[in-house]
Formats: structure tokens, sequence, C-alpha cells
């Protein structure tokens, strides 16, 4: 089974100077929780990702004012990406290694065409390999998203 089969495609992006408050609007409106950031609209390179948690603790925990901030200031980066063409095995290694949730998908043009998800793994791949994955991502630390590249205003 390759990505592209589970993947949630054309998923909602934002740019680093994208107000954070449009970023937890888009993650309501698409009922997701990670917003791919790309470098602009035209290219839709992957330059980074924004979670809710990185709203919450990189901002909000630490007495920021999210309505004025923008996606540079708290985004990780560089983006985790895997392959539409990726095998789900791969990209659950992939996962593990990195101790991420979900990665941006990243199309041979380079363009940010979907999002793989612990979700997406669970609803399509092999009981055994879901169960792996998830025992091993979640093995993170209690702050442990508060990781490599983020800042705070």
């Amino acid at each position: 089974m390759r990505v592209r089969e589970i993947m949630t495609s054309g998923p909602a992006c934002a740019t680093p100077e994208t107000p954070l408050q449009d970023v937890a609007r888009m993650m309501v409106d698409n009922d997701c929780g990670q917003i791919p950031v790309i470098d602009d609209v035209s290219s839709r390179r992957p330059v980074g990702v924004v979670t809710d948690r990185d709203i919450v603790c990189r901002v909000i925990a630490k007495g920021g004012a999210p309505a004025i901030l923008t996606v540079r200031e708290v985004m990780s980066s560089p983006a985790i990406t895997v392959s539409p063409d990726m095998h789900v095995e791969d990209c659950c290694k992939l996962l593990e290694e990195k101790q991420v949730r979900r990665a941006p998908v990243q199309d041979g043009k380079g363009q940010c065409c979907g999002m793989v998800s612990l979700a997406d793994i669970a609803r399509s791949a092999p009981e055994k390999l879901t169960g792996q994955v998830v025992r091993t991502v979640s093995r993170r630390t209690a702050f442990a998203s508060v990781r490599e590249g983020g800042t705070m205003m």
C-alpha cells in the first residue's frame, strides 16, 4: 500500500506570513491539528508545519499574543515530508524515527499535495503496523513537541 492511497489530499496550507489566528481558524474549519507551511502559494513547497500544540505551548502557555503573531514565529521547520509513492511501512518508519504524528506529502514537483497522519494509517494499514507506529511515536516526553526550530515571538 502506498501513501497516496491513505493520505488526505489537498490540505489547507499556510505561508510563514499567515496570521496565527487564520491558521487556528483553518484547523477548526478542516477539523485537523496540523497545517503544512508552504513557501508560497504558487510553488506550494513545504517548509514547515504548525500544530495546535505549537499554538498552545509556544504562544498561549508563555503569555504570547496569538492575534498579532504569524506562523513564522511558531512553526516547526524544516518540514518532515513523505512521498505519495512511498510504501506505508516506510512512511511509518519515518514517522517513528522523527517522532511525529503527521507529515505533509510532497509530490515529484516538490508541491504539498496531501497530509498523512496516524489516523490515516490506523484506518487503512494492518493492525500490527498501526500498533507499532502509535506505540513508538507516543513515547515522546511531555514537552518534546516544543522542538527543533521553533521560537516564540
